[in-house]
């Protein structure tokens, strides 16, 4: 392997400097942002509302918890940890996800959040703050996931914990098949039907299929100081809940 291969990463199927994988995975995500909830809708069928319920309950958020919810953008996972009384900071990296997350939540009358433009890979905070970290559906967009889980552990609480809601590899045998086509196929058409952009859906997918599998993505967490890990496959492994704790 050459020095140059080690200074690539994936976008999608490409291969690019890691710079430009920052930059590009922006422009995606300022596209996709103002629709970006109603094709979650369309792409899952609504699914995705009921595996965030689950991921929440499985980080049980307390009363007065310190959580960061990173990659939050939109606020479909703060609001849910909100509601049980955390103190949730969302962080994103782009500014026009997390517009839409602070307009949504003016809507619906939901205070108390913070707010914050947050590179995973340099958090700003101090180490030791938080209880809990979270993200969900943003890690496999990371630039350098390594350093995004280092910086996870860096910010927790000794007896923190961290969760990630990632899709992930489908294990069934036909559905396999099935989720192939239709991730390949048609999620790019719909992105292109309802939010007029079938390039960053096709992105999306792509990125799924370059995501680490589950028992490696594991190990992962683990090389980043963390333990007692854990995977949660649902539906198949077509979405994970990871797991770890820093002790």
């Amino acid at each position: 392997m050459t020095h140059a291969d080690h200074d690539t990463v994936s976008f999608g199927y490409e291969d690019i400097a890691p710079d430009e994988k920052t930059a590009r995975v922006g422009a995606v995500f300022s596209n996709v942002a103002s629709k970006y909830d109603i094709m979650n809708d369309a792409m899952s069928g609504g699914m995705h509302r009921l595996w965030k319920d689950r991921f929440v309950s499985r980080v049980k958020p307390q009363y007065g918890e310190a959580v960061l919810d990173m990659a939050g953008g939109t606020g479909d996972i703060a609001f849910r940890m909100a509601a049980r009384g955390a103190e949730v900071t969302v962080a994103d990296i782009n500014q026009d996800m997390l517009d839409v997350g602070i307009e949504r939540a003016m809507e619906r009358g939901i205070t108390g959040l913070s707010w914050s433009c947050q590179n995973a890979e340099e958090l700003t905070y101090p180490s030791r703050q938080f209880d809990a970290y979270t993200i969900a559906f943003g890690i496999r967009n990371v630039t350098r996931i390594d350093q995004a889980l280092k910086e996870a552990h860096r910010v927790l609480k000794y007896g923190g914990r961290f969760f990630c809601l990632e899709f992930s590899t489908v294990e069934w045998p036909g559905f396999k098949e099935a989720y192939d086509f239709y991730s390949h196929k048609l999620v790019p058409q719909i992105g292109k039907m309802v939010a007029g952009d079938e390039d960053s859906y096709r992105y999306l997918i792509e990125s799924i299929r370059r995501f680490p599998p589950m028992p490696e993505f594991e190990r992962m967490i683990r090389d980043a100081g963390f333990e007692n890990t854990r995977v949660e496959p649902i539906m198949g492994g077509l979405v994970a809940i990871h797991s770890g704790w820093k002790v």
